[in-house]
């Protein structure tokens, strides 16, 4: 909502300027400048851009109106939810989550947490070390640093749209600029 927001406060800043200036909003409108930059930016996006950046963009562009998912709610259930799945394992023993671990969908542990069962992100992390605790395989040490690598990896990815709007965004004075440079050859040769 802050989004929108700053984009209003933006736009009536700059437009309400110009008019109070004594410019005429309607010379601003040139949509074929427009028509330029925008198929430019498009463009540099396709060129700049691998197939699964321009789809994690892409996907991630609804996120920046609506914010982040993740509150302070959500961490106190899965603080609440990791507490019950621990205390289960101090009373009967590391086996006894081994059914929760298995299929969290219909475990009573998790199902308390429904906010947290929607996130298959959080769920799949939570059980998949929990699982290799549960099997024995492991020691902490191992567990600690597959999880310290899954975590960075999650966090590289979530930062590939970012990175593919950042550097769209650095291009963007360079595609104004010819627009411009060519409205102006356009406007000297008539």
């Amino acid at each position: 909502m802050l989004v929108i927001v700053g984009y209003v406060v933006v736009l009536a800043s700059v437009f309400g300027g110009f008019a109070l200036g004594g410019g005429h909003l309607a010379s601003l409108l040139q949509p074929v400048e427009l028509l330029m930059i925008s198929g430019a930016a498009a463009g540099a996006f396709l060129v700049g851009n691998n197939a699964k950046s321009i789809k994690a963009t892409l996907k991630a562009l609804p996120s920046l109106f609506k914010g982040s998912k993740y509150s302070k709610a959500l961490y106190m259930e899965l603080m609440a939810l990791l507490y019950e799945l621990l205390s289960k394992v101090r009373k009967e023993g590391l086996m006894s989550i081994e059914g929760d671990v298995e299929k969290p969908e219909e475990s009573p542990i998790f199902s308390k947490y429904p906010s947290i069962l929607a996130d298959h992100h959080v769920v799949e992390f939570m059980t998949d070390y929990l699982r290799l605790m549960v099997s024995g395989n492991m020691d902490a040490f191992q567990i600690e640093n597959l999880m310290d690598n899954e975590i960075e990896t999650h966090h590289h990815e979530g930062e590939v749209p970012a990175h593919c709007i950042a550097k769209l965004g650095d291009g963007m004075p360079a595609f104004g600029i010819v627009a411009a440079v060519m409205g102006v050859v356009h406007t000297m040769s008539s």
